[in-house]
Order: C-alpha cells, then sequence, then structure tokens
C-alpha cells in the first residue's frame, strides 16, 4: 500500500488495494497514473466513458455526445479528443 500512496492519491491507491483485495470484476478509475498502477494488477479497469458508452449501447441514456460535452463543459472533465471521437463511433453517433 506505501507504494501506491507514493505513486497515487489516497482515493486512487485505496481503490486499487481494494479491488486487489477483493479481486474485483472491474475497476472504475479515470486518471492515467491510476490507470497504469491497475494494468500492472492485472485489475480490469474502466472509467467514466467507458461507463457512459456502456450506457448508451444499453439505451439508459439517448445520447453519448450529450453526456460527454456536459462532463466537459459542466464538470471540468478533461477527455481526450481522440477518445472522444473514438467512443462517439463505437455507439454510432
Amino acid at each position: 500500500m506505501k507504494m501506491l500512496k507514493s505513486e497515487l492519491d489516497n482515493g486512487e491507491a485505496e481503490a486499487i488495494a481494494l479491488a486487489v483485495e477483493v479481486e474485483a470484476d472491474l475497476l472504475l478509475i479515470d486518471e492515467t497514473d491510476g490507470r497504469r498502477i491497475a494494468t500492472l494488477y492485472d485489475l480490469p479497469k474502466t472509467g467514466v466513458v467507458g461507463i457512459l458508452m456502456r450506457a448508451r449501447l444499453d439505451g439508459r441514456i439517448e445520447s453519448l455526445r450529450q453526456e460527454l460535452d456536459a462532463l466537459r463543459e459542466d464538470g471540468g472533465f478533461w477527455i481526450a479528443e481522440a477518445l472522444y471521437r473514438k467512443s462517439l463511433e463505437v455507439v454510432d453517433e
């Protein structure tokens, strides 16, 4: 755990430690460093964009574009342009 906390903030370190401990099916994590460390532990992971893509494919939200735009504009959430375009392409928007 000390190694995790030396590279990540407390929340990310705790989330990864718990995911390892309980052998989680999926870890929700967005930060690049956290995702990199989760990969070292072979943890299956997704982020907010992945959750929203699944919601769109399942018909739970009408527009992925609207949700991503709201995250960017209202929530101050940074999404790489390539990820933004690719995620819209995957859900046919």
